[in-house]
């Protein structure tokens, strides 16, 4: 009881007691519920020999129900998220994959040679840049969304992919990955698409994530059939990669744009400077305009490629932009106007408690 003058005199300083309450309950691990049911002795009758008058019973109960009210609706703010991806660092996945000797063959994964998956996992750890998703596959959203995963939380990821590739299925925070059998089947198996051939970790990651999102694009083709990798099974609409984004990493994410409208920021180039300062940007790009070689050619106008902005400049009214995509870093020079033109979407990625 002392417990609650305490409260109701910090009320009298302006302070909530739900809050207060809340923070203690939280402190010592006591859910809400547990703590109402420890005083259901106070609504049957006086204690003997109490030194408090039986007609403060009521008013004691009210008063720790109108209290129990607040801290239920505070309570989640201040419990820490219990299945929270804590971000880590290269060097943290380095030594973990160093534990890992020797893999044993997945009976989930019949075409991968575990020897193969255990260096190509520990590639993508040590040279995040070097993620490739493919000739012509629809894998560049996934590429880009893997790009960011790395540089977040590497040693989060190596975990992942380990749980998959010995279990067949996954949980990664709120995320539970139970891959088909047509895609473990077929992970190991790509041909094609350069060297995504003989990086086995990546397609079956690539893959997993085809698998389990799913947006407008992918209405017609949810099943995976041998070639789906190139087809609209794989698509990444902008709403879907953000939508993974928010799922996986530990990003506040703030988007403008959608696939068939520019986003209103006003300038662009300003806009972007900005947001990288504090944060990751994420451009959702026509590709197809960016890079056509025949410039009578009339190109279709909506985007098709996800890229990772690294620095962006201004000077002589011409935008230099060093960005990611497809296994590399790549410079590209253009006009504001022509900016302007490709550019459909603008994600902002920034860390809890980043200054926006």
């Amino acid at each position: 009881m002392r417990m609650f003058l305490e409260i109701i005199k910090c009320n009298q300083y302006g302070d909530s007691g739900g809050n207060i309450l809340a923070l203690y309950l939280s402190a010592q691990n006591i859910h809400p519920t547990i703590f109402l049911i420890s005083f259901i002795p106070l609504t049957k009758q006086p204690v003997k020999h109490s030194p408090v008058p039986a007609c403060w019973t009521v008013k004691y109960v009210l008063l720790i129900a109108m209290i129990l009210f607040s801290v239920l609706s505070t309570y989640a703010r201040f419990v820490p998220a219990r299945d929270t991806i804590v971000t880590s660092t290269r060097q943290q996945a380095i030594e973990f994959l160093n534990q890992v000797k020797e893999l044993a063959p997945s009976a989930a994964w019949p075409n991968i040679e575990p020897g193969l998956f255990l260096q190509n996992l520990r590639a993508s750890i040590e040279h995040p840049v070097t993620i490739y998703p493919g000739n012509g596959t629809n894998f560049c959203g996934y590429g880009a969304l893997t790009y960011l995963f790395l540089l977040d939380d590497p040693l989060g990821f190596a975990k992942l992919l380990l749980q998959l590739y010995r279990e067949g299925a996954a949980f990664f925070g709120e995320t539970h990955f139970t891959p088909s059998d047509a895609i473990k089947k077929a992970a190991g198996l790509l041909r094609f698409k350069g060297v995504l051939d003989i990086r086995p970790a990546e397609q079956l990651w690539f893959l997993c994530l085809a698998d389990h999102y799913k947006g407008y694009l992918n209405f017609f083709n949810r099943r995976y059939k041998p070639d789906d990798e190139d087809k609209f099974w794989a698509s990444v609409n902008y709403s879907k990669f953000n939508r993974m984004l928010r799922k996986l990493l530990r990003y506040k994410v703030k988007a403008k744009g959608a696939d068939l409208i520019r986003p209103r920021v006003g300038d662009r180039f300003a806009y972007i400077s900005e947001k990288m300062k504090t944060g990751t940007v994420v451009l959702y790009i026509n590709n197809r305009i960016v890079h056509k070689k025949n410039h009578v050619t009339i190109k279709l106008g909506f985007p098709t490629h996800f890229i990772v902005a690294e620095k962006i400049s201004l000077e002589n009214n011409l935008i230099t932009l060093v960005y990611w995509d497809y296994g590399s870093r790549t410079q590209l020079q253009l006009s504001p106007a022509f900016f302007k033109r490709v550019l459909y979407g603008i994600t902002y990625c920034s860390k809890k408690g980043t200054d926006e």
